[in-house]
């Protein structure tokens, strides 16, 4: 049984698009994580704050990471789609 694609894949040309978006939200998000360790390295009583619906920083800041993962996944998925149907000359 061989294991290849079933059609055959041509050249991908919004590779470079794509590899500079991924990066670019990669240390976006890396830099958001960064001040959610920093915050708990410097000033862990910070995170025991109660902010909303009785949940504290910690709580809050964690979910809303994985939400803006969870975004930024989706706005990656349409840009790289969006690049990938014009490097093809599709609209």
């Amino acid at each position: 049984m061989l294991h290849k694609p079933a059609s055959p894949e041509k050249e991908d040309l919004a590779v470079p698009y794509k590899t500079r978006l991924g990066l670019q939200m990669f240390f976006f998000y890396a830099s958001i994580y960064a001040g959610f360790v920093i915050i708990n390295i410097t000033k862990p009583i910070l995170m025991e704050k109660t902010i909303i619906f009785g949940l504290n920083l910690a709580v809050v800041y964690g979910f809303g990471l994985i939400i803006l993962s969870l975004i930024m996944a989706l706005i990656y998925n349409y840009l790289c789609t969006k690049a990938e149907k014009a490097a093809k000359g599709e609209n």
